[in-house]
């Protein structure tokens, strides 16, 4: 059976003179984009610049809200209502389609960040005000969702397209859930291995657990953090391994 997947990195995370990862370079690898909106990172001017370079590069471009925290990169919770999350994850879809204007891209899809993207996988209230946010703004961006979460379902209640990730470069508990990246083990820096263990994952819809045992999960694209050490290689190999053994990259959503 011919199989087919996305890659996607989370890129445009740069700030002013401060640069996070190399956009560039991941740009000619991946085939989606999830780009900061201004709320863990980025601002105008890396938002606009990372939207054209993904539309010379062919790449599709998603928005990437978070929570909106860029001392801590989105990467922790912040004491917030639904309808707080729900306006925020709005307005930062909102400053990257202005943007995208400007750079005559289109955006497609939303992809959570960081600690957002982690509440809405098991709290659904929060899953839910995500998908409300991403009909409301408008109901022709697509969800792309960690695999096996209360985001998945939210995004189909709100009769959103809905999309299933899985990362190369994190492992995973027996709940289907990320390791928390403060716990040993938590990162993949070995990209033979993370190669290795996605293509398993596409052949077989099982992933292995940092806790023994496998779990069930669906994948229409695989991440490598953009902001990870060793990101671009990591991408290049995981795309590398992908195509050897006979797996087509290409974007979840046809480009337009």
């Amino acid at each position: 059976m011919a199989i087919t997947v996305d890659l996607n990195a989370d890129l445009g995370e740069s700030f002013g003179p401060w640069t996070m990862g190399d956009d560039a370079a991941m740009l000619k690898i991946v085939t989606s984009a999830n780009i900061a909106c201004g709320g863990h990172a980025s601002d105008p001017d890396t938002m606009v610049a990372t939207l054209r370079e993904a539309g010379a590069n062919g790449v599709i471009a998603g928005a990437h809200p978070g929570y909106a925290d860029p001392m801590a990169f989105g990467r922790r919770v912040l004491p917030m209502s639904t309808d707080q999350i729900e306006r925020m994850v709005a307005t930062q879809i909102g400053a990257l389609l202005g943007a995208a204007a400007l750079a005559g891209v289109q955006v497609r899809y939303v992809k959570a960040h960081g600690a957002l993207s982690n509440v809405a996988s098991d709290d659904r209230g929060v899953a839910d005000a995500v998908a409300r946010a991403v009909r409301a703004v408008s109901r022709d961006l697509a969800l792309l969702a960690i695999s096996g979460t209360e985001l998945e379902g939210a995004g189909h209640g709100q009769n959103l397209d809905v999309h299933s990730e899985i990362f190369a470069d994190r492992a995973y508990l027996t709940t289907g859930r990320l390791v928390p990246r403060s716990r040993d083990g938590a990162m993949i820096h070995d990209p033979d291995e993370a190669g290795r263990r996605m293509v398993r994952v596409l052949e077989t819809g099982r992933m292995p657990t940092i806790d023994g045992g496998e779990i069930a999960l669906a994948a229409h694209s695989i991440c490598v953090h953009g902001d990870s050490p060793g990101a671009v290689d990591m991408a290049r190999h995981v795309r590398r391994t992908l195509t050897d053994a006979g797996i087509t990259i290409a974007p979840f959503m046809a480009p337009r």
